[in-house]
């Protein structure tokens, strides 16, 4: 699930000039498996509504009471037309104040807040209802992604005292690769470790270059396929972190790609957009 202000995956925002991010916002809901389901609807100003402790885009929310996060889901999937909808309740071990800047103007901004979690998924259908492992962060940018980096990567793998987090991408500007590694113990506390080098992955069926951290001679591998577009894969990909394996949730992003003309038309039609909303 992701929530956005300014959905940077929409056409519709691209196309209007990215001039008002309120009038481009979104929940993101997507099921993998058999039967699995995806809604992204481009929403107008009209569906956004925020406080300290909530983020409202027409019938969807994420509300914080202090010690957990409740996502309440009510959308429309893409193409099947049918409902999702359902609570997912994320429990963090601890919220952290991490910030890591992922450009020198910091107009990107990482956000980790709770990295180690539990979470409930009750979406109201078999296979649909689970609770195990989760994760929560955040992004944060006054320029669009495919401005400012050409690729990227994202990788989070559980390990037996917390998790480890990698952030890899190739900036624009020709400054060097930006190269994070952060690992996170149960209670939230940060420590920085030198990352394994990178591997290369066979690439997705859209033939999106991938690669991740793992130990030298390792080679890390896809366990399960979640999302996989012309410019975007998700996975679930097994690697060796300092001698010990682990499966976790990877991500590759060729920004070429999604800045190419050919791609906006293709996604309008899995992001469809709904100018106004009443109650």
């Amino acid at each position: 699930m992701i929530g956005f202000i300014g959905s940077v995956f929409s056409p519709w925002y691209r196309w209007s000039g990215r001039r008002s991010p309120q009038d481009h916002c979104c929940i993101n809901v997507a099921t993998y498996g058999a039967g699995g389901r995806w809604t992204m609807t481009d929403r107008g100003s009209s569906a956004l509504t925020q406080s300290d402790d909530t983020f409202e885009v027409g019938p969807s929310s994420f509300h914080w009471d202090g010690t957990s996060l409740t996502i309440a889901v009510n959308e429309r999937s893409v193409p099947h037309l049918d409902r999702v909808r359902g609570t997912i309740k994320v429990h963090p071990k601890a919220v952290t104040d991490v910030e890591v800047s992922l450009h020198k103007t910091d107009r990107h901004i990482w956000r980790p807040f709770a990295p180690v979690a539990d979470i409930e998924v009750d979406l109201g259908r078999a296979g649909w209802n689970w609770h195990g492992h989760g994760y929560f962060d955040a992004n944060f940018g006054t320029a669009a992604l495919e401005d400012d980096f050409s690729y990227w990567t994202w990788g989070r793998y559980p390990m037996p005292d917390g998790t480890a987090c990698f952030y890899d991408a190739t900036r624009r500007d020709g400054s060097p690769d930006l190269a994070v590694a952060l690992k996170f113990d149960a209670m939230g506390q940060i420590q920085q470790f030198e990352a394994p080098p990178k591997q290369e992955m066979q690439r997705s069926l859209w033939t999106v270059r991938r690669e991740t951290r793992g130990d030298a001679g390792t080679h890390p591998v896809q366990v399960k396929s979640m999302l996989d577009a012309p410019f975007y894969c998700r996975s679930v990909v097994q690697t060796t972190i300092n001698g010990l394996r682990s499966e976790g949730v990877h991500e590759a992003l060729d920004l070429n790609r999604f800045g190419s003309r050919w791609i906006k038309p293709m996604l309008a039609v899995k992001v469809p957009r709904r100018a106004r909303w009443a109650t």
